[in-house]
């Protein structure tokens, strides 16, 4: 099989398209010949030599995708087992893996599996699964977002940021975006950002306060600097939730003061390196919360830009320049 070739620490333009040999199944796992695939700043790093597979995984590139079920394991062939799938040959799927998805076939936990929303091609499913399951961990998993509370989202146009969006208008709650330029934030308006702040021109922190009380949760990939104003603007018992930190590994010295004055919450999470039972409850849960809202549109991937297989050392090149809106997608 045709899978994207990486060697640790190469540049974007190395990414080559090679053979390698298909993957073997576990119990448990089905294999999926894949359509497309999301690409993820995980990836990037990854390729950089920073951010390895878990110990056991692919070390193959890419953590989403979207396919067709061609095989089970020959333990879940019984015609019992058969009966309890929720899939079958052929399924259009769409999910995640924790490595493997840069290739033309992935070996996949069918419980880490979604059908496919009707209507939606494949490059849409594949850009769905990363980013609103790492969106809705944040708001609803690790926090209990409440309607009518107060949310900001930090690199609110990337993938996450997109998807948290519209998860937090679902719920009912005013939200706030940072983002780069006028053509990002005005996305997130057009998916439902109360307020938009352009970081480079604005200071998030004086905008907030002009318009809002408080936040009740802030979703950051940034960190650095970022650490004391995100305190500053929390309301009591509010939350800093961290995915990224953009701005480098080491934050700025915490103001012990304020976050004990504020009774806050400071957390850290990832999704690629949890277990698969905690994966396949969340998946569980989004679906039966989420999914029938891509079916109506209420909810929609947004997709940037669809990358040939062979083109995606381009696609490497343009998120580590922070230059995409919503997702990229590598197709076979």
């Amino acid at each position: 099989m045709q899978f994207i070739k990486h060697e640790n620490g190469c540049a974007p333009d190395s990414l080559e398209v090679c053979q390698t040999d298909m993957p073997s199944l576990s119990s448990g796992q089905v294999l999926v010949k894949v359509a497309c695939f999301g690409l993820n700043r995980a990836d990037t790093l990854q390729r950089q030599g920073k951010y390895p597979a878990p110990a056991g995984e692919s070390d193959i590139l890419g953590l989403e995708m979207s396919g067709e079920i061609i095989q089970f394991h020959p333990e879940q062939m019984s015609s019992q087992q058969i009966k309890n799938q929720p899939f079958a040959l052929g399924d259009k799927v769409f999910g995640l893996v924790a490595g493997g998805g840069y290739a033309e076939y992935v070996a996949v936990h069918s419980q880490h599996l979604m059908p496919v929303p009707i209507n939606m091609d494949m490059p849409q499913a594949a850009g769905i699964a990363e980013c609103f399951l790492t969106a809705y961990q944040a708001m609803f998993i690790e926090n209990d977002l409440q309607p009518k509370q107060h949310v900001l989202i930090h690199a609110g146009a990337s993938g996450v940021g997109l998807a948290a969006i519209q998860l937090a208008k679902r719920r009912g709650c005013a939200v706030a975006v940072t983002a780069s330029s006028q053509a990002k934030l005005d996305l997130c308006k057009q998916l439902g950002a109360d307020l938009v702040i352009n970081y480079q021109q604005q200071d998030f922190a004086v905008e907030i306060a002009k318009h809002w009380q408080g936040c009740d949760l802030i979703i950051d990939f940034v960190a650095g600097d970022y650490l004391n104003r995100n305190l500053k603007l929390l309301n009591i018992d509010g939350s800093v939730l961290y995915l990224a930190m953009l701005a480098g590994r080491y934050a700025d010295k915490l103001d012990m003061a304020m976050m004990l004055g504020k009774r806050a919450t400071i957390k850290g999470s990832t999704l690629r390196s949890r277990d698969d039972h905690y994966k396949a409850h969340l998946i569980k849960e989004f679906s039966q919360t989420c999914l029938a809202d891509f079916d109506n549109r209420t909810l929609v991937p947004n997709i940037d830009t669809e990358f040939a297989a062979k083109n995606v050392g381009k696609a490497h090149l343009r998120i580590e320049n922070n230059d995409t809106m919503g997702k990229l997608i590598g197709c076979w």
